[in-house]
């Protein structure tokens, strides 16, 4: 079951993925491209294929992996608004849940809120 928390981090992977790999290759392109270690972090990693119609989750669950894995039969994922040229972009939590839900993050305006930073 998905459950998406404020307790993990989201990172997006910037290239494009070939949605045939499965959980080793996935993480080893967070190794290898992100420059990360997706085991026992707790983090989610996130890609999209080269139509972004499809999207792949990637977790470390405490005893193995697990991947949630969403084709859209019409439209595409959003990609947030990215400033830099890093092959990483975290995303919150209500950003994803966005995104997968299929609602432009263009027009959404956010009030001020306190925010701690790690």
């Amino acid at each position: 079951m998905l459950s998406l928390t404020n307790l993990q981090r989201y990172l997006l992977y910037r290239g494009t993925a070939d949605m045939r790999k499965s959980f080793d290759s996935l993480a080893g392109i967070v190794r290898r491209d992100m420059g990360m270690e997706p085991v026992h972090s707790g983090d989610v990693f996130i890609f999209l294929n080269r139509k972004r119609n499809q999207v792949k989750l990637l977790s470390w669950e405490g005893d193995g992996w697990a991947i949630y894995y969403k084709r859209l039969e019409q439209g595409t994922y959003e990609l947030p608004v990215l400033l830099d040229n890093s092959t990483t972009c975290q995303m919150r939590t209500d950003e994803l849940q966005l995104i997968l839900g299929g609602i432009s993050l263009k027009n959404i305006q956010r009030r001020k809120r306190y925010q701690q930073i790690v």
